[in-house]
């Protein structure tokens, strides 16, 4: 079995945390993961620096891992403008994301499904005429703060109107991380009905500590692409106590336990996660983050 790891840290991770990196410490956070032998990571977000100021200088960002090489770095677009900017900065994946709820789209980017697939069909079509690669992300799929359950049919058709309009990869999110395994199973099987398995992508948070198990169960359908972020940054901002997405290094972990090779070196990953957890003021929440720095407290 072959499992691909997206990494999550520098966009989904760092846009939910209360302080503020520096590009400089940003681009170093990338390099390091790279290093640990994450390759393909989202690494910004061209959106509104008022509305999410963490993600500011993007452009800044993914022009300074440019040099980097064997890697591919994504950015999320909301719009066309989004999609200028990030081409102009040299952009070669862009990410647009929808919700399942209605509840969260009109909460998270003031419009309804439908406008934001509107807003979006533009940048679909100019990156399919200029050869850019487009990842759709879906929000809400096991849950919503707002709209409470979620339909699988209501995430498995956005899911189609995505991969019609020319998505290569569709990334299924539990936002909230609400999501247990059966749900996680019906969900996906739901979607797969619909679109290849290989296709598709877990976008799983750990707020009720359950993304491990739910990512067993999708595995289990089939899906072999995992989003994750180093340290499990992040966080839901209309999600109390939401926290980010699964910790790369528990993923990392979980495979590695089962016998599936990631090419990811624990101690390069681990320096990464701690030195961006030292610039953010707080631990890990990863729990291999944790149990490793403990053992190595006490070894010193």
């Amino acid at each position: 079995m072959s499992i691909q790891i997206v990494e999550m840290g520098p966009r989904d991770g760092l846009q939910n945390e209360k302080t503020p990196v520096s590009v400089e410490a940003r681009i170093a956070f990338v390099e390091a993961l790279v290093a640990a032998g994450l390759t393909t990571i989202e690494v910004g977000a061209f959106v509104s620096p008022k509305a999410i100021p963490q993600m500011a200088s993007s452009d800044a960002v993914l022009r300074g891992v440019s040099h980097v090489k064997d890697a591919e770095f994504h950015v999320l677009v909301p719009n066309e403008k989004g999609y200028d900017a990030a081409r102009a900065a040299g952009a070669q994946v862009v990410s647009v994301f929808a919700a399942a709820s209605e509840g969260f789209s009109r909460a998270n980017i003031n419009c309804s499904i439908a406008e934001s697939i509107e807003r979006f069909k533009p940048v679909l079509a100019r990156a399919k005429a200029e050869g850019v690669k487009v990842r759709g992300y879906i929000s809400c799929v096991l849950g919503c703060p707002f709209d409470g359950e979620i339909k699988p049919k209501a995430v498995a058709d956005l899911a189609v109107t995505l991969w019609d309009l020319g998505c290569y990869e569709i990334s299924l999110g539990d936002t909230i991380g609400v999501g247990t395994p059966l749900k996680a199973k019906a969900m996906l099987s739901a979607v797969g009905a619909e679109i290849p398995v290989a296709n598709l992508a877990m976008h799983f948070h750990d707020t009720y500590g359950q993304a491990l198990a739910n990512l067993y169960a999708g595995m289990e359908e089939g899906v072999r692409v995992i989003d994750s972020a180093a340290g499990g940054l992040g966080g839901c901002p209309y999600a109390p106590g939401a926290t980010g997405n699964v910790a790369t290094e528990d993923v990392v972990y979980m495979l590695e336990g089962m016998g599936v090779k990631t090419g990811i070196d624990m101690d390069k990953l681990l320096a990464a996660t701690n030195e961006m957890a030292g610039l953010l003021g707080h631990p890990p929440v990863s729990r291999v983050a944790s149990a490793l720095n403990a053992k190595r407290k006490r070894a010193n």
